[in-house]
């Protein structure tokens, strides 16, 4: 995408449509974009669909998200939807709503960054749909993936004594939104400041151009391993744990000492005077992924497993609820928070 002097009023709507379509066709010369009222024609038995809306001032602050990241990282929530199914995703629809504050050349740093999310992830963009906005960018996502051989997993399948396992690390992306929160006040309070993130690169990363576990799910099949229930977790440990024993109708018990933290990311909280174990379990946009597999199955699977793959705790009957054993070993109640701007 280079430079041009072109601007959004030159283009028009359907002039912006073919100018971005026939720029991801230099990226990927098999694609073809559909054209017509609706966005696929469904032909497989099975097929994921997942749907997802980004609202400027809700869900992202223009003023510190670069725009190619906040393009990225729109597809990676999406995809991590499509994973949490023990699916491999396939086809995107975009839909882009576009303030007046928006030029041609912020919109291509925009789709730059979609169009690298959909080489990363093997995605194919089928349908690009921009429009008006009178309340800042909008940027809505509907993409559908196909099932692994082994089917699709659901959050209801979870069954007593399964072991609990997360992917990667957790809290680092609300760290990193407190840092940049930091900084906006700091310089809306002074103009002349430069913004100080310190030696924090991890958590803004984590914040802004978060990825999805896609190897993860593809070594699970290769391995033969399908676990029973799954779910993605955008709102925190909790949350995501709650609404996985409320589908499966049964209880569990994770293990502090065993909620993956990443040591910049108890660097950051250090910094920021916030507790890290309340960012993981509260916290929001880690974009990884829970999941149970029945006892036997990780004994036998143990040291075959990606190392980013960590047991966290059990499945329950449901009358004992969904609790976590302190350092200390006494049980508290998890509680999700709800959405709010640090939930997003």
């Amino acid at each position: 995408m280079g430079e041009n002097t072109k601007t959004l009023a030159d283009l028009g709507l359907y002039g912006l449509i073919d100018y971005f379509i026939e720029q991801y066709k230099t990226l990927d010369s098999s694609a073809a974009l559909v054209d017509e009222d609706a966005f696929a024609l469904v032909k497989t038995p099975e097929t994921i669909s997942s749907t997802s809306l980004f609202l400027e001032g809700i869900n992202f602050d223009l003023v510190y998200t670069p725009l190619q990241h906040l393009g990225y990282k729109a597809i990676t929530a999406s995809v991590n939807n499509i994973l949490a199914m023990n699916a491999k995703p396939s086809q995107l629809a975009l839909s882009l709503g576009i303030s007046n504050k928006l030029t041609l050349q912020m919109l291509e740093l925009l789709m730059r960054g979609v169009f690298e999310a959909c080489k990363d992830y093997g995605i194919t963009l089928s349908s690009f749909k921009p429009t008006t906005s009178l309340t800042g960018l909008t940027i809505a996502i509907t993409l559908t993936g196909m099932p692994y051989a082994t089917g699709s997993v659901t959050r209801s399948g979870a069954n007593d004594t399964d072991v609990i396992c997360v992917t990667g690390d957790l809290g680092g992306a609300l760290l990193g939104l407190h840092l940049l929160e930091r900084e906006k006040r700091v310089l809306k309070s002074n103009d002349v400041s430069q913004p100080d993130f310190g030696n924090n690169d991890y958590v803004l990363r984590r914040q802004l151009k978060p990825e999805a576990r896609i190897s993860i799910i593809a070594k699970l099949n290769e391995l033969g391993i399908t676990p029973t229930a799954m779910t993605g977790i955008s709102e925190g440990l909790a949350t995501s744990l709650i609404l996985m024993c409320r589908a499966s109708k049964k209880g569990c018990r994770i293990y502090e000492n065993k909620v993956p933290l990443n040591q910049a990311s108890l660097k950051a909280a250090a910094e920021l005077n916030f507790n890290p174990l309340i960012a993981a379990l509260n916290g929001g946009e880690d974009y990884e992924l829970l999941f149970t597999l029945p006892l036997k199955v990780y004994e036998a699977a143990a040291d075959s497993l990606p190392k980013n793959i960590t047991a966290i705790g059990y499945i329950t009957e449901p009358e004992k609820a969904c609790r976590m054993i302190t350092a200390t070993d006494d049980e508290t109640d998890l509680k999700a928070p709800g959405w709010g701007k640090e939930y997003h």
